[in-house]
């Protein structure tokens, strides 16, 4: 019997189909139409030179769960496909994705111009433990694109920004960064973890790298700790990044740039950064993530649509001292929020009482629906006072440059029905 004709890849222009069936066929194995989870350490070769292929470099295919594994490799295919980007590499959490993003680009000495509106772990992992590569750091108002441009110097090797950052909810504006990162020849790196790319798509205005933690929106379900970067495969690498265009002894004097084009950065983040830093998401992991992204653009409508609502309504009381949410015709980031978020501006988003600390304290701890927990992108609504919790490793300083002073709130809006959000934040705030 011969085998059917293989059937072509369907086209998928829209996004959300995109999400529902970007990287994941039918398991050819099986025929099972949902990805399985391929819960192995290590996987059968075909005999000594298929093996030889696999370790050169020369073939790719799953080796080791460290480096590459089936169910990964289709979230990978799935967050590449939603970017818009070549290829993508899985982690264990957001913060290894970060650290992964950099770790080809980076040697000591080497310098990251960073926005200083970043939620406080990165400004941590980034101000304090990476300087123990002695890879250094400076972070400047990203709102203003000149101060990024003013602090770009002869060692940097790349921009950091959020595109929506968390929790001050400040849009930047990506295509002028873009520039300045171009006209540096360095690459413009965008944590998308707040907007998705069900909202913002950053390749779309320049952008060369984004990275997500997972955790969040994609995953949507807070069962499970992940991270991805994906890759555009438009940036040029040139002599600055010589582990990507010089010969790497590990694997007999490959060049990265030279035997995998557009896909090196990626490759890279497999071979060396995964292989030798271990920071691989778990097979189970990915098959929750993946379950997530399928309804990632129905939940982001939602979701956005409630915290836009829910930032009105509070933005009204006597009681809110302000509202920081780029949906609001009040913010100063909504007409980025207009150009770059026109499906939706977030979920998350902070406000301020008048009575201060000690209100924005008592509030939290008086919520019936909204959970209290340090973690936003739910499908649950969420609340928490960032000061005393996600930033306070930070300095008074640190924290209010951040967006995380001592009187805010940070609400990550779920999808349940608005008017019970409503009532239980007006309960909270003692209206009933």
């Amino acid at each position: 019997m011969t085998d059917k004709p293989s059937r072509p890849a369907p086209a998928m222009r829209g996004l959300s189909t995109r999400a529902v069936h970007g990287g994941t066929a039918p398991d050819p194995a099986t025929g099972a139409r949902i990805t399985p989870v391929y819960q192995t350490a290590s996987y059968v070769f075909k005999d000594a030179d298929h093996a030889a292929r696999l370790f050169n470099l020369d073939e790719f295919g799953p080796i080791y769960s460290r480096i590459t594994n089936p169910t990964v490799a289709a979230l990978e295919g799935k967050m590449a496909a939603l970017d818009g980007g070549v290829g993508a590499t899985a982690c264990a959490s957001g913060h290894a994705a970060q650290f992964l993003a950099f770790l080809p680009l980076m040697a000591q000495g080497d310098h990251i111009v960073a926005s200083r509106h970043l939620y406080g772990g990165s400004i941590t992992q980034m101000g304090h433990s990476f300087s123990r590569f002695g890879w250094r750091v400076s972070f400047v108002d990203a709102t203003d694109p000149g101060t990024v441009e003013a602090a770009i110097e002869e060692r940097t090797r790349a921009v950091f920004t959020e595109s929506l950052s968390n929790p001050g909810g400040i849009v930047i504006d990506i295509e002028k960064l873009a520039g300045i990162a171009r006209q540096a020849r360095v690459p413009l790196i965008v944590d998308n973890t707040l907007a998705t790319p069900a909202l913002l798509r950053p390749f779309e205005w320049g952008a060369d790298i984004a990275v997500y933690s997972t955790t969040k929106f994609v995953g949507g379900h807070g069962n499970s700790i992940g991270g991805v970067i994906v890759d555009s495969g438009r940036f040029a690498w040139d002599a600055r990044y010589p582990a990507l265009t010089t010969p790497n002894a590990a694997y007999h004097g490959t060049v990265f740039v030279e035997k995998f084009g557009p896909l090196a950065y990626t490759v890279y983040g497999h071979a060396v950064g995964l292989r030798d830093f271990g920071p691989a998401m778990a097979p189970m992991t990915a098959f929750l993530t993946l379950t997530g992204c399928e309804t990632l653009c129905l939940r982001m409508e939602r979701q956005s649509r409630n915290a836009a609502a829910l930032a009105s309504w509070l933005e009204a009381r006597d009681d809110v001292a302000w509202v920081s949410h780029p949906a609001l015709p009040s913010s100063p980031c909504h007409e980025l929020a207009r150009k770059y978020l026109p499906a939706g501006a977030g979920a998350v988003f902070t406000f301020g009482l008048a009575g201060g600390y000690a209100a924005g304290r008592k509030l939290v701890e008086s919520c019936r629906l909204f959970s209290h927990l340090a973690n936003v992108g739910d499908t649950r609504s969420l609340i928490i006072h960032p000061a005393s919790t996600t930033h306070r490793q930070l300095s008074e300083a640190e924290r209010a440059a951040a967006g995380a002073g001592d009187d805010v709130i940070r609400i990550s809006a779920g999808i349940e029905d608005i008017e019970d959000l409503v009532a239980d934040l007006d309960q909270a705030l003692g209206g009933t």
